[in-house]
């Protein structure tokens, strides 16, 4: 059998013949993928469904959440695959919802999809706003035991597992969940500012009240609650980001720099813990986890102040840069990773894409050492990865499920996987679900606008399995960021093609080619 290897802008891949003839550039519908992306969320939502409700494979679930601590927590987001709701990802999800139609809700507007973000956004703010009814004492964290619901393969309509509350008060803080929920609902509040002026002023209002709470009582859910959040979203970069990311949000909200003085505090001791440590690269760390490169971002455009360090992570991720320190794959995808490597890809494409807006509009450029670069090369960079995750690969396939001839067809999810309540009327109980997840057919239901968490080992193979949720699972902050990066390119089309420059070379698979890997037969 011949191999077919493709030398994409100078680098040698390995491909079967099937796949040639789609790893040229494509003319990926941005439009569509962003409509798409956003219609994902649909499939995530907990609670009462509305009667719009576009997936409709999926029906009420949880309605009795909160109920344990005598309080609605009904609503929001599943963060990925399973039934578990997490405050402190949800919120991420919503700042870079937020922050993604406050930059680019123009191209949302082109495409009709301005009403269908700020629906988004909403379901998981009228949650996070339930997280915080309890303030000054209280913020909920999650809801769901992760280990009873891990060991169930069931449709979120059927959730017989525990679904207990957790929460951080003033004896047992949580400065990161509750600070990721201030900067979530700063964001919202001016992402709402026009369309509701009613609501946006609520949102701030307990905006300040979430940062007062996390800055207040200064301490680490992971001491608090570490139990139940770890390892799943344990938080390994310390609350120093998320105070910092609070406070510069609220800024922006308030139009001042009533929170200035937070800010630089809670970066000095950011910086500092980055400096005793070797876990980050600090370069290109943007996760629901570790928020420092959005920061600096953010606040270069908000006060003018930390361009350094927003220049420096424009260096290390340019693939042209002499000080780049970003990885990709050889055919060109970012990869940080082994697992959900995409959330980086699309929140880093994000942060490119809004820095390039920042800098063009302050008609600055970008200095890597002796090499200077117009800010035209980040928004170069993030349609390349953008492209990649819409099929200009060496797989020739989107990793957005519903989009292109070729997408994944086992996501990792178990709604998705198991039949609906549409035509499986009956209970499927908690391990009877385990036959779809093992099983090798495709998932019953599409869970249209996911995108998985794609290749995961440096190189561009990736094997559809539903068993490996680090290839096929998809979140909702991964999402999240993409929806920006798609709004972008949806009205600021390039002018120029960043065509894949692809040669062909047939390989004799009965001789000696050690320089490539064979994944098929891995």
């Amino acid at each position: 059998m011949e191999r077919i290897c493709v030398v994409v802008c100078g680098v040698l891949l390995l491909m079967s013949t099937a796949m040639a003839s789609v790893v040229s550039a494509q003319n990926p519908d941005y439009k569509l993928a962003l409509s798409k992306s956003l219609l994902f969320f649909e499939g995530q939502r907990s609670g009462k469904l509305p009667p719009n409700q576009r997936l409709t494979w999926r029906k009420d679930s949880a309605l009795r959440d909160g109920q344990e601590a005598g309080v609605d927590l009904t609503g929001g987001y599943y963060d990925a695959g399973d039934n578990v709701k997490y405050s402190f990802p949800m919120a991420f999800t919503a700042t870079l919802l937020a922050w993604s139609i406050i930059e680019f809700g123009d191209g949302m507007a082109k495409g009709d999809e301005w009403i269908n973000a700020a629906e988004t956004l909403r379901w998981n703010t009228d949650f996070l706003l339930k997280a915080t009814a309890n303030l000054p004492n209280t913020v909920y964290a999650m809801v769901g035991n992760p280990y009873s619901d891990h060991v169930c393969w069931e449709r979120p309509e059927d959730m017989d597992t525990p679904r207990p509350v957790y929460a951080v008060n003033t004896t047992h803080p949580g400065s990161e969940v509750a600070g990721e929920i201030a900067a979530a609902l700063a964001a919202a509040s001016i992402a709402f500012k026009t369309y509701d002026a009613a609501y946006s002023g609520r949102l701030l209002s307990k905006a300040k009240g979430a940062f007062y709470f996390a800055n207040t009582y200064q301490g680490s859910y992971n001491n608090s609650i570490g139990g139940a959040v770890c390892p799943f979203y344990c938080d390994f970069s310390g609350y120093q980001d998320e105070l910092a990311w609070a406070a510069a949000w609220l800024n922006r909200a308030t139009n001042s720099r009533k929170y200035q003085k937070h800010v630089d505090t809670a970066i000095r001791k950011m910086k500092f813990k980055a400096e005793v440590t070797e876990y980050y690269n600090v370069d290109t760390e943007f996760s629901w986890d570790n928020k420092q490169v959005g920061i600096y971002v953010l606040l270069s455009q908000v006060i003018g102040q930390y361009e350094k360090e927003a220049q420096t992570f424009a260096c290390a991720v340019l693939p042209e840069s002499p000080t780049r320190t970003t990885k990709f794959t050889p055919g060109g995808l970012l990869f940080k990773t082994d697992g959900c490597n995409n959330q980086f890809v699309g929140a880093l494409s994000l942060l490119a894409l809004i820095y390039a807006k920042h800098l063009t509009q302050a008609n600055q450029i970008i200095t890597c050492g002796n090499t200077q670069f117009p800010p035209l090369k980040l928004v170069e960079f993030a349609k390349t990865q953008a492209d990649y995750i819409l099929g200009t690969n060496p797989m020739g396939m989107s990793y957005m499920a519903g989009y292109g001839p070729k997408f994944p067809q086992h996501v990792h999810h178990r709604g998705a996987s198991l039949p609906s309540i549409n035509t499986h009327p009956s209970f499927i109980a908690c391990r009877d679900g385990f036959s779809y997840l093992n099983g090798p057919n495709p998932n019953m239901n599409e869970l249209t606008g996911a995108i998985v968490g794609g290749p995961n080992d440096g190189t561009d193979y990736f094997h559809d399995d539903r068993r490996q949720s680090a290839l096929t699972e998809p979140t909702t902050y991964a999402n999240a960021a993409f929806v920006g990066v798609f709004a972008y390119f949806r009205s600021h089309p390039l002018k120029h093609s960043l065509s894949i420059r692809v040669q062909l070379y047939y390989v004799d698979e009965d001789k000696d080619n050690s320089d490539y890997v064979d994944k098929d037969k891995a």
